[in-house]
């Protein structure tokens, strides 16, 4: 660090990307963007032309080893985390990575050891961790307002047509990763326990397009589950919906219910003889979670600065991504999947 600011590195400057690297470069405090990398040129200039960033890399290797980043950001698909993070802790570089950590605990474990021999930070993003009404419901579950936890059911549904490399499962890990894996940890988050047996059901609604050359892709999945301590979980996830961004939890006790979340973007609501009643429909998760990746980016540098643990950890990550390899072997076996160790 330089006069005690924590420059960033941002590997990925996509829709993610972007969303932390506006943030470090205008609302952090003690943070700078001091370089961007992606494959894609044209999104690098344009995206570091709007940061005012002078380094730019095709390469995210070149940005690893530059050694004016303290930190990185890692917001590119999945099947490199892995490489990107024990790269650059290998370089004493701390580390924020988007979900889905990786592709499979194994690689999870790897990258915590790395972060682990190198002592630098290595934060998951799990930003609903950070969402005022998610941490609203949690001091309100641990007050004991609804009594004693029966279930919690997650609900995501995404408007966007999946990336092309998302249709190919062994690539993404398919929508219980890059869509419901806020879901999983939101469940491990309110229940403080560990999933201990899971069945999915899955299957591709709108997406025919891609049925011949991906059989295995779903749009559309339901998880049903089991933890540790007794509590039931429901995971409910779409992509490609088309009619906004739709995130909402219901939290079950034996004296009451909590209500997280919900579709319309604000409380006015229009009626009319000539269009009936009308209400404004959340857009984007950019949108619903703005605040809480800011939270969540705070966070990040905190913790780096405090020389602490953050609050979305590695082992948090790697939970997930458990969960994900086990929803996604449940669907295509047809049965319910132990998770050993829960």
């Amino acid at each position: 660090m330089m006069n005690g600011i924590v420059r960033i590195g941002v590997i990925g400057s996509g829709r993610a990307g972007m969303i932390h690297a506006k943030n470090f470069a205008s609302s952090v405090k003690f943070a700078k963007v001091e370089a961007l990398s992606d494959s894609y040129e044209e999104y690098l200039l344009t995206n570091a032309k709007e940061l005012d960033v002078k380094k730019i890399y095709t390469d995210y290797n070149d940005l690893i080893n530059d050694e004016d980043i303290d930190a990185i950001v890692i917001a590119t698909p999945t099947v490199l985390h892995r490489d990107i993070a024990v790269k650059a802790a290998n370089m004493g570089k701390h580390i924020l990575c988007e979900k889905p950590m990786a592709m499979n605990p194994e690689e999870c474990d790897e990258m915590i050891s790395a972060a682990k021999r190198n002592k630098v930070n290595l934060q998951i993003g799990f930003m609903r961790r950070f969402d005022r009404s998610f941490i609203e419901a949690k001091k309100r579950i641990l007050n004991g307002e609804i009594g004693d936890l029966v279930s919690v059911k997650s609900l995501t549904h995404g408007p966007s047509s999946p990336q092309p490399w998302q249709y190919d499962i062994a690539k993404s890990n398919g929508p219980l990763a890059e869509v419901n894996s806020h879901d999983i940890d939101t469940l491990r988050w309110y229940t403080e326990s560990e999933f201990k047996e899971l069945y999915a059901i899955a299957g591709n609604y709108r997406c025919p397009q891609v049925r011949t050359e991906f059989p295995d892709f779903y749009d559309n999945v339901l998880l049903t589950a089991t933890f540790a301590n007794g509590i039931q979980g429901l995971i409910d996830g779409a992509v490609f919906v088309q009619y906004g961004y739709d995130s909402r939890v219901e939290i079950l006790g034996t004296k009451g219910v909590i209500f997280v979340g919900g579709l319309e973007s604000n409380t006015v609501v229009t009626c009319s003889s000539q269009n009936g009643m009308n209400r404004n429909i959340i857009n984007s998760w950019r949108d619903l979670f703005k605040d809480a990746y800011l939270n969540e980016d705070i966070e990040f540098i905190q913790s780096i600065l405090e020389s602490r643990e953050p609050l979305a950890t590695g082992m948090d990550g790697k939970k997930a991504v458990e969960v994900v390899n086990a929803g996604n072997q449940s669907i295509l076996l047809k049965k319910p999947i132990q998770l050993i160790g829960s």
